[in-house]
């Protein structure tokens, strides 16, 4: 695969969480995303974190594909004003084209849905079904407490560290974004869960 990134799917919550600083996360994101000419991939929500990073991507000037379900728009409407906006029939459908579409994954804070997203997107790369960069923002120390859940399976024996190892964390916006553009050839850096960075 090239190292070019042209579009980044992002996992993130359909919530915007208690603090205002993760929706701030997620708007420097889709801003960061526009300014490199990155397009978004996300699951087509308008509200919580995911709405926040397509309008800023849309306020930057860049492009943006949504993907939901049919079933979930009685919940949740769909995110106006995409370049592409795709109404499909099953969560699965929905994962296999954000999975598809993307040159590269982001992680950022989110619930049980980005939680599965992630796994799923990961537990892909472990067994070969693609080489993309899995990058996970422990903005604020959110991931913190499982990074260190997974640190204890690779001592237990339940994960390699070659497949530990295939998800890079970032502690910063900057640093998240940098990531993805690295080659998938590039080594992995290793999992941290040090504090984060201001």
């Amino acid at each position: 695969m090239s190292s070019t990134i042209k579009s980044v799917t992002v996992f993130c919550g359909s919530r915007s969480g208690k603090d205002p600083r993760w929706e701030l996360i997620a708007r420097q994101c889709g801003e960061g995303l526009a300014q490199r000419g990155m397009a978004l991939v996300f699951g087509g929500g308008c509200c919580g974190l995911m709405g926040a990073v397509a309008q800023a991507v849309i306020d930057a000037g860049g492009k943006t594909t949504g993907v939901i379900p049919e079933s979930l728009l009685s919940i949740e409407p769909a995110k106006e004003g995409l370049t592409e906006l795709f109404v499909v029939d099953s969560m699965h459908t929905r994962k296999f084209i954000m999975s598809e579409r993307a040159d590269a994954f982001l992680v950022l804070p989110g619930g049980i849905g980005t939680f599965e997203e992630f796994f799923e997107t990961w537990t892909w790369r472990q067994i070969g079904l693609h080489q993309k960069p899995i990058v996970l923002l422990n903005a604020h120390d959110y991931y913190t407490p499982l990074l260190d859940f997974l640190k204890r399976g690779e001592e237990a024996g339940f994960i390699r560290e070659e497949h530990r190892c295939h998800l890079r964390v970032a502690t910063n916006v900057q640093e998240a974004l940098n990531l993805l553009t690295e080659s998938c050839e590039d080594p992995p850096q290793p999992m941290s869960s040090a504090p984060a960075r201001p």
